[in-house]
């Protein structure tokens, strides 16, 4: 990437570093939607150490990194749980500290707000890049939560190309506790690169947890030794992992409406619930595509079950057993759909539109799995871009609506 800092140094000496690199880009500006690459120049790039530089750093263990006998028999939604409180408690904390609810006070150095804006812009080219009906969405929103949105998507998807991206095959699990040190650095104040200074911005002006940063890194290590999953318990930890997570990392940016009843725990439930939701339907679209790089993210259980077997997965064969199967797993992802609108309309007016649109669009991907004839294998389900275009006022339409529980309050009261 264009900016490696080091690890040490006071924010002062950072920021500055940042505001001298940034005096020279427009002399050697890139196209940005392809410098999100992690891999420019160098395969450990994307981790901010070359091979020679590398040093014993200390890796921060995520939710079930080393398993107890005790930590075993506890079921994935009961350890995802207590990271939802464990969030939800340390937005309660910060609001009790904060005159603004939803934002810190103003924490930039003098001198440095070119340079974050900078920074910032740079995140919603990329989000506007890869991601552009949830970047219109973002639009709408208040420009401090618009950026730090954009900033938390864009670690996200540097993330997931760590094991998706075009050198994944370099990538291993020493990348990942790399990349893990670097989140450290992040939070703390130490960024390596612009796009790492946006993200240090918003965790320090948002109430931001680092343990779903921490999980989707884990979600990573987890797709380079795992492959299968025994049972929905596994499979459900995974789609926290790799998609509840951004829920969770999303949430106290979005901020929940000042009329809202509902308990922060619930608002962030149904935030986690949308990511299992979308992950899911990732899994069920992506069935054939998977089996071609030799993975099936199917509970194998659920699959022995409806009389199916892997060597059916790899064949491709639509049969009415694969269609029974189909439609109970589409079945369990809508449900997961249902309850994240319950919570879609408790957060805050002004961000609820680019939810909504996400949520109503990944959830259009089922009905066209179903107009597939359950043919996920060859055929690939997407939503045209007529349909996106018409889900465009629907979720608008939806984000103007008050919040459930202040509906239910009120009527209680009538």
């Amino acid at each position: 990437m264009a900016i490696i800092l080091p690890r040490a140094g006071s924010p002062v000496d950072i920021y500055s570093k940042l505001r001298c690199s940034s005096t020279n880009s427009h002399a050697r500006r890139q196209n940005w939607s392809n410098s999100c690459s992690l891999y420019n120049g160098s395969k450990y790039a994307c981790v901010g150490f070359e091979p020679e530089n590398n040093r014993n750093f200390s890796v921060w263990s995520s939710l079930v990194a080393t398993p107890t006998e005790e930590e075993l028999s506890i079921s994935s939604e009961k350890k995802v749980y207590d990271v939802v409180l464990k969030q939800a408690a340390l937005v309660k904390r910060k609001a009790r500290s904060m005159v603004d609810l939803d934002v810190r006070p103003d924490l930039v150095l003098p001198g440095t707000e070119p340079v974050l804006k900078e920074a910032y812009d740079r995140c919603g080219q990329v989000c506007g890049e890869y991601a552009k009906t949830f970047y219109l969405g973002t639009l709408l929103m208040t420009p401090e939560r618009r950026r730090a949105i954009w900033a938390i998507y864009v670690w996200c998807r540097r993330t997931d190309e760590l094991v998706d991206g075009p050198n994944a095959s370099h990538i291993t699990p020493s990348a990942l506790d790399r990349w893990e040190a670097r989140l450290e650095d992040v939070f703390a104040g130490r960024p390596y690169d612009m796009f790492d200074a946006a993200l240090s911005d918003t965790v320090a002006r948002f109430p931001v947890d680092i343990q779903p940063f921490r999980d989707m890194i884990e979600g990573m290590r987890l797709d380079l030794r795992k492959s299968r999953y025994d049972n929905f318990d596994e499979l459900y930890l995974y789609c926290y992992y790799v998609a509840g997570t951004v829920g969770l990392m999303s949430v106290p940016v979005m901020g929940i409406a000042p009329e809202s009843k509902a308990t922060t725990e619930s608002v962030y439930n149904a935030g986690l619930a949308l990511g299992i939701a979308n992950q899911l339907t990732n899994i069920l679209r992506d069935v054939g595509e998977d089996a071609r790089r030799g993975r099936i993210y199917l509970p194998r259980d659920e699959l022995a079950q409806a009389g199916l077997s892997e060597e059916d997965i790899f064949n491709g064969q639509v049969t009415d057993r694969w269609r029974s199967f189909m439609k109970n797993q589409i079945k369990r992802a809508r449900m997961f759909f249902q309850e994240a609108e319950n919570g879609v309309t408790e957060l805050s007016k002004a961000s609820r539109w680019p939810v909504w649109a996400s949520l109503l669009l990944y959830r259009q991907i089922l009905d066209e799995i179903e107009a597939n004839d359950y043919n996920n294998f060859t055929k690939r389900a997407y939503v045209s871009k007529a349909k996106k275009i018409l889900a465009l006022p629907v979720a608008y339409g939806r984000s103007l609506l008050i919040p459930v529980s202040h509906k239910q309050t009120t009527l209680a009261k009538v």
